[in-house]
C-alpha cells in the first residue's frame, strides 16, 4: 500500500494548501484534504512554508497540536468512513455527527477514540482493535 514518510505527509499538505491558494486543480484526495485544511485556519501559517514545516519538531512544543498529524487523522477518518473500514465506523461517525450537529466535532471525538486505540495497541504490543475503536465512537454517539 502507501507508506509515506513524515516529510512526504508534510509536503502533501503544504502542496494542497498552495494549490488551494492558487486556485489550481486537485486530485480527489487533495480536494478532501483542502476541505479539512479550510476547517483549520490556525494551521495555514504552518502549511504556507514547506521548508519550515519539514524542519519543525512539534514534539518540542508542549500544548501545540501537530497540524500534519491532526489533518492526517481527519483524512484517515474520512477514508475509513468512505469504505466503512473498520466495519461500522461510517454509521458510528454519522450518528456522532448528528448528535454533535457537526461532522468536524465528530471527527475530533473519533480522533480521541483512534488515539486511545493506537496507544493501547502499542502499549500491549498487539494489532489495533478496530472493534474497541468503533465501540468508543458509538458510546460517544449514544451517551446523554
Amino acid at each position: 500500500m502507501f507508506n509515506p514518510t513524515q516529510a512526504d505527509v508534510r509536503r502533501f499538505f503544504c502542496a494542497v494548501h498552495a494549490k488551494t491558494q492558487a486556485g489550481q486543480p486537485m486530485e480527489a484526495i487533495e480536494t478532501l484534504a483542502s476541505l479539512w485544511i479550510a476547517e483549520h485556519p490556525e494551521y495555514h501559517a504552518d502549511l504556507a512554508d514547506v521548508d519550515a514545516a519539514l524542519a519543525r519538531n512539534y514534539d518540542e512544543t508542549p500544548g501545540q497540536t501537530n497540524p500534519f498529524l491532526h489533518l492526517s487523522m481527519h483524512l484517515s477518518i474520512s477514508e475509513q468512513c468512505s469504505i466503512d473500514q473498520p466495519r461500522g465506523i461510517r454509521q458510528a461517525v454519522e450518528l456522532l455527527s448528528k448528535r454533535l450537529d457537526s461532522l468536524h466535532d465528530a471527527h475530533h471525538a473519533a480522533m480521541d477514540c483512534m488515539g486511545q486505540m493506537l496507544w493501547e495497541s502499542q502499549r500491549a504490543g498487539r494489532p489495533p482493535d478496530g472493534e474497541a475503536y468503533i465501540a468508543c465512537v458509538q458510546r460517544r454517539a449514544t451517551r446523554d
